[in-house]
């Protein structure tokens, strides 16, 4: 064997063992990241570990599961949008996020976020309207029938300054 064939035989195991080395590396980088997605998925853990700040969101008519995820994330509500998307597959709340404008907080898993948004926005209480006060509405109501007429109260029987006076 000459000099010439040792050497390029030492070259080309070293080039082996470097690239051997650096496939192990890439697939074990890999798996470190797999691992930690997967354990992200089922921790659930909040962005803010107390109470967390409370943030208005809508979520609108058509949105999609991706759209309220990157929304999330915008709003500094999640970490990552992706993960969202699969915790969301894979939960219970899978295609029942429902729009409508919602008060979440930092101190919230994915999980307590998508079971709010998935009940649906809360309602706000019931209020009457209150009826119109237009002077025919008032007459229609009998409220004029009740009134005694203002002049009664004048001292001398003249209208009250700034009064319409009927015919005018």
């Amino acid at each position: 064997m000459n000099v010439k064939g040792l050497i390029f035989a030492v070259v080309e195991t070293v080039i082996k063992v470097v690239v051997l080395a650096a496939a192990v590396m890439l697939i074990l980088k890999g798996i470190n990241k797999a691992y930690d997605f997967g354990y992200r998925v089922f921790a659930d853990e909040p962005v803010s570990a107390n109470n967390g700040r409370t943030i208005t969101v809508g979520v609108a008519e058509n949105a999609t599961a991706s759209d309220i995820a990157d929304m999330l994330e915008e709003k500094g509500l999640i970490k990552d949008a992706k993960l969202f998307l699969v915790q969301e597959r894979l939960s219970s709340y899978h295609d029942e996020l429902k729009p409508g404008i919602y008060d979440l907080s930092t101190g919230m898993t994915a999980n307590e976020m998508m079971q709010i948004m998935a009940a649906g926005p809360t309602e706000a209480p019931d209020t009457e309207e209150e009826p119109e006060e237009t002077p025919d509405a008032l007459e229609e109501d009998g409220f004029w029938d009740e009134m005694e007429p203002i002049e009664e109260y004048a001292e001398d029987g003249e209208p009250v300054p700034g009064m319409i006076e009927e015919g005018q």
